[in-house]
């Protein structure tokens, strides 16, 4: 599952976007991307080596200063506060997949947050 050193392959973050209920893969301006009950959760950036993911308003900035090599954005991203890029083969497997639980967290249902138990993977 990782890929040089403590990150993850975009093999393994889509295992983990895909193990959580209701995921459904497509694509977002060309890429494979990940969405519950049509609602976007994050997408493959086209620069081959990072995830664009959605967070919680405020979050962003906590998470660039709190893991300044792997949590960026980039100009274009500047004015969406909601989203930030990780460079999943840098990051924390463990940081991944709370940012895409909690993303997933925030658009399920009640029935697919039911399913969905703590600690599950």
């Amino acid at each position: 599952m990782a890929a040089r050193g403590k990150g993850l392959t975009f093999d393994a973050v889509r295992a983990l976007a895909m193990s959580l209920p209701g995921m459904e893969e497509g694509t977002s301006f060309g890429t494979p991307a990940f969405r519950v009950r049509k609602k976007f959760i994050a997408r493959f950036h086209e620069d081959g080596v990072s995830l664009v993911v959605k967070v919680e308003p405020g979050m962003r900035e906590v998470l660039m200063r709190a893991e300044p090599e792997s949590c960026f954005i980039t100009d274009h991203y500047a004015g969406y506060p909601e989203y930030l890029l990780v460079r999943v083969a840098q990051a924390r497997p463990a940081l991944v997949r709370k940012l895409l639980e909690d993303a997933w967290r925030r658009a399920a249902s009640k029935r697919q947050l039911a399913e969905r138990t703590p600690g599950a993977d």
